[in-house]
């Protein structure tokens, strides 16, 4: 039973201590059955102890031990081939854990011992100027004079608290201080890490360094075990994650596909509004953001969303960059980001400018600043000494013009790499872009998105809140370019990091089909909270909190979720950065946060909950189930996350990376997902890369609430959208859909139809129906 090369779908599954290999191994009969093709792995490589995500990867060389090692996936590809199953490999390219103690990351640990005379300073991405000639690594609790006291060297090694660090040939018999300055590295307060940290980092985790996969000899190290894998069978396809760190992500996937002789492979790019993926990226498409955007789209109400925005603006009260509009909210958290989490690596782009051009390093620095914060997608393509391409210097040109700063057109021409060439010049163009993505996945999806909830589910990776809604013949003309330029990407609904799960963002989308009802409801309970709130001695945060624990209290309508979404709003807090942070946290107001939030879902709130809560459930039932189908059955190749085939309500990280546990009975969208599944792997002919998609119109007044499609002639998808408008303005009426010659039966009821079938009488069992020929 051997799986196609190209998955039918995949499914995720979170390997963690607490579900290893061989836990995975379990489940494989139940996914079989459920309809999938291959099983799609979190990376698998050797990562810090305990990790529960395994990106901290620490040896390239090792599968896993707390998984179960080598043996143990073997024991699982064996045992999934045996059930026709194949494994996808999810990797891990742009950087490598600082962990602790820090000999777990061996090259790391050499490079720590021996400076840049190490063979393993090739690596990673190190400014060795910039901390003259050492490494910075903040890690200690405070100054360095003030926790002298809390060092020690014990057997050649200088050790504080867990951490361990290697000590330079000679040093060991000097005195404490001497020998701190005589290392490679220089120890420093983890504070020091926003302003002088010299190595590429993940985002802004110092705990992640940056790896050079452009170096052959890196790349050959850090992939020879994944190679290996693959040519042997034990792994069929692979998820690359976050590409955008790299240095040439085009130059890694064509060196990729030669090395690993072409397997499925789909990469972690978040693409922007209608952004298209480069064309000579040598993968079968994106981990499927595009998607979600598109499918999440369909459901949502653009007058809702409307209505709704200036609710919420209102009842907040909230400055506009602050919350009070989308588009100066995101521009502010970027100012935010770029001056301050981001400032190090601001600088070593405003050093290597003053380099390359002599010009003012002040100047250079300010122009950086008001380039990078202008740029709308998240990074340009530009390879030193190739010519940059139209898209880049489109978008260049128009952040510099915007700007209206003294060296915009100098950052920008460099970005370009229009200045000439020369060691200064050609970092400053790679880094530019790599800097570039870290600001717009820091400043929108880790703080814009946590200071700006008019409606939570807009708030989502790959997800842009100034375009809320997708039209049908927008999603019929996105699905076209997929079957056309990449039938064979992956789309998605729920992954490791959404931060909420397709169910909860299915019900906050039926509230934009109803905001009068639930502007009229949130005035009224929140008036009546806070007269109870007032009277029992319960602080109050802000409005704008309020909003958000509102609609989390309307989603799970349950007493018993206080806890969780307690825990969601505080890392909600700390992640807009306002008026708490991880790195500033101000214990009171968390404190405060907590028992308002508990109060709030737990306490005489429910009971106003309940009065909102029933008239989401029939919209939320249509949207769930109609994103789920349209996901399953639409161009790509879908992956199921873990669990959420059925009824699912997951909120963002550690959350919704628990270990698997499976429904004990299929739910509705269970069916649903398993008959769709099924559809696929026996008939792949109807959606894979040669197979057709043919969208559909209904006819009559309720038209634009059905969608249909048509794959390979022989499966017909129909959903409802915006069910609660629908059955406001009297339902389908009359409407029709003219089913293509034939006799059509639904796998979800096995009725059969032909001809031109009313849609009521297709839909009254529910809101949407597959059809095979």
């Amino acid at each position: 039973m051997t799986p196609p090369a190209v998955p039918t779908a995949t499914y995720r599954l979170q390997l963690q201590p607490d579900f290893p290999f061989a836990a995975a191994e379990a489940v494989v009969p139940r996914l079989a059955g459920l309809g999938v093709s291959h099983l799609h792995l979190s990376p698998v490589l050797q990562a810090v102890p305990g990790s529960t995500h395994g990106y901290d990867v620490v040896d390239h060389t090792r599968v896993r031990d707390e998984l179960g090692g080598e043996q143990g996936l073997r024991a699982l590809a064996d045992t999934a081939r045996a059930h026709g199953l194949g494994l996808i490999l999810d990797i891990v390219p742009n950087h490598m854990a600082v962990p602790a103690p820090e000999h777990l990351a061996h090259p790391l640990w050499e490079v720590l011992r021996e400076g840049p005379a190490s063979p393993y300073a090739r690596w990673f991405d190190i400014d060795w100027d910039a901390q003259g000639g050492r490494l910075l690594l903040p890690v200690l609790g405070g100054p360095v004079e003030e926790v002298l006291d809390e060092l020690r060297v014990t057997k050649g090694t200088l050790r504080y608290y867990e951490h361990a660090f290697p000590l330079r040939a000679g040093t060991e018999q000097l005195p404490l201080r001497q020998l701190l300055d005589a290392q490679h590295y220089r120890l420093a307060w983890w504070r020091q890490a926003r302003t002088e940290i010299n190595y590429r980092r993940f985002f802004t985790i110092s705990e992640l360094i940056g790896l050079r996969v452009e170096d052959e000899e890196v790349f050959e190290a850090t992939h020879a075990t994944l190679l290996r894998l693959l040519r042997d069978g034990v792994a069929d396809g692979l998820r690359i994650d976050h590409p955008d760190g790299l240095v040439d992500p085009s130059g890694y996937l064509r060196r990729l596909r030669k090395a690993a002789r072409g397997p499925w492979t789909v990469v972690e790019k978040i693409l922007t509004g209608d952004e298209p993926l480069p064309a000579d990226w040598a993968c079968a498409g994106t981990t499927g953001y595009d998607a979600l955007d598109r499918v999440d789209g369909l459901f949502t109400d653009p007058e809702g969303v409307r209505v709704l925005t200036g609710f919420y603006a209102d009842f907040t009260a909230a400055p506009a960059d602050r919350g009070g509009a989308w588009a100066p909210t995101a521009r502010h958290a970027a100012y935010r980001i770029v001056t301050h989490d981001l400032a190090a690596e601001v600088d070593r782009l405003a050093r290597a400018a003053r380099r390359a051009t002599g010009a003012d390093e002040s100047a250079l620095r300010t122009a950086i600043r008001e380039v990078l914060v202008r740029m709308p997608l998240y990074r340009p393509y530009v390879v030193p000494g190739e010519p940059a391409p139209e898209s880049a210097v489109r978008m260049l040109e128009n952040a510099a013009s915007e700007a209206a700063v003294p060296e915009a057109g100098t950052v920008a021409g460099l970005a370009l790499g229009r200045l000439g060439r020369g060691a200064d010049q050609d970092d400053f163009a790679t880094r530019f872009a790599q800097v570039s993505s870290a600001l717009r996945a820091k400043s929108v999806e880790d703080t814009a998105f946590y200071r700006w909830y008019p409606l939570l589910s807009l708030n989502e990776v790959g997800r842009d809140p100034a375009r809320p809604a997708t039209a049908p013949e927008d999603f019929h003309a996105f699905c076209a370019r997929l079957q056309r330029d990449w039938p064979a990407t992956g789309t998605v609904l729920t992954t490791h990091d959404t931060k909420r799960s397709a169910d909860v963002r299915a019900r906050l989308a039926a509230i934009s089909e109803l905001p009068g009802d639930w502007e009229d409801w949130l005035r009224e309970s929140s008036a009546h909270f806070r007269l109870y709130a007032d009277s029992h001695g319960v602080q109050l945060p802000d409005r704008h909190v309020e909003y958000a624990v509102w609609q989390y209290a309307a989603v799970f309508h349950n007493p018993s979720a206080a806890g969780l979404i307690a825990s969601v709003m505080l890392k909600s807090e700390r992640e807009a950065g306002l008026r708490t942070s991880w790195t500033e946290q101000d214990p009171a107001y968390e404190e405060q946060l907590e028992a308002f939030v508990r109060e709030l879902v737990a306490g005489p709130a429910k009971y106003a909950v309940g009065r909102i809560a029933p008239r989401l459930e029939a919209p939320a039932r249509a949207n769930s189930l109609g994103a789920a189908l349209v996901h399953l059955t639409m161009p790509g190749v879908p992956d199921v996350y873990q669990g959420d085939e059925d009824h699912q309500l997951l909120l963002v990280d550690p959350a919704n990376r628990a270990p698997y546990a499976p429904a004990p009975e299929p739910s509705e969208k269970g069916r649903l997902t398993a008959a769709a599944l099924r559809l696929r792997r026996e008939h792949p002919d109807w959606f894979g890369e040669h197979a057709t998609y043919e969208p559909l119109y209904a006819s009559g007044p309720a038209a634009p609430h059905c969608v249909a499609f048509l794959r390979g002639g022989r499966a017909l998808t129909v959903v409802t959208r915006l069910s609660h408008r629908l059955a406001g303005a009297g339902g389908w009426r009359g409407t029709e859909l003219a089913l293509p010659d034939g006799g059509w039966t639904d796998l979800l009821t096995r009725r059969t139809y032909s001809g031109k079938v009313g849609v009521a009488e297709l839909l009254d069992h529910g809101p949407v129906a597959l059809l095979t020929l």
